[in-house]
């Protein structure tokens, strides 16, 4: 498969050949739902906690005699019926994760590069740097090319400028190859991939 390789001014600079068997799969939109909710939940915090009736400060003496007050049977008043009581089944301190087997991950990324390749949202640039690290030009320079909702992904390492420029533009988000996820494909219109990040993807899927 061939795609089309520009630079970042809008100017043509060749085309490079990427494999079928990344880039030319037939999108499976289950596949993708398996590994974006995999990586919701595991990012997940889970810090959420309520105190139990076991946890709360009060007294554990019996407030109520157990007859003849013509009330209910009462202990203490840590239960949770009362003001200042514990929480009964309330959330706990807890891993939201699942598991996802590491091949179902792959094919799950093959298929979101796959899925932006059809919609014609993918493109190829020879690289992405910025000379003078300004927030402003950078942006001039991806609105010219149509870039308002994009994520790029460069090589192993950011240019320095680029990752400075890019940081306070809404809607643009700049990750490095060992940094790509479907999630993130997903989230954003056009894929912006580098040579040297097609490159890495090829030699990452062999």
């Amino acid at each position: 498969m061939e795609l089309d390789v520009k630079t970042l001014d809008g100017d043509t600079a060749g085309s490079i050949t990427v494999s079928e068997e990344i880039f030319g799969l037939d999108p499976r939109a289950d596949l993708m739902h398996r590994v974006v909710r995999w990586q919701l939940a595991k990012r997940q915090a889970g810090t959420h906690k309520t105190k139990t009736r076991s946890e709360v400060t009060a007294t554990g003496k019996k407030f109520v005699r157990q007859k003849g007050s013509g009330g209910a049977r009462h202990g203490d008043r840590k239960a949770p019926q009362f003001r200042g009581g514990g929480k009964a089944f309330g959330p706990v301190v807890r891993d939201h994760a699942i598991d996802l087997p590491k091949k179902v991950r792959a094919l799950g990324l093959k298929h979101a590069l796959s899925a932006k390749v059809k919609a014609s949202n993918i493109v190829v640039v020879d690289d992405a740097k910025s000379t003078d690290g300004k927030t402003k030009a950078l942006r001039e320079r991806l609105a010219k090319l149509g870039y308002a909702n994009a994520l790029i992904i460069d090589g192993a390492e950011i240019d320095n400028n680029f990752r400075l420029a890019a940081r306070n533009i809404p809607n643009v988000d700049v990750l490095p190859v060992q940094g790509i996820n479907v999630y993130d494909i997903l989230r954003r219109e056009t894929l912006v991939l580098t040579k040297a990040a097609v490159s890495a993807l090829e030699e990452r899927f062999k």
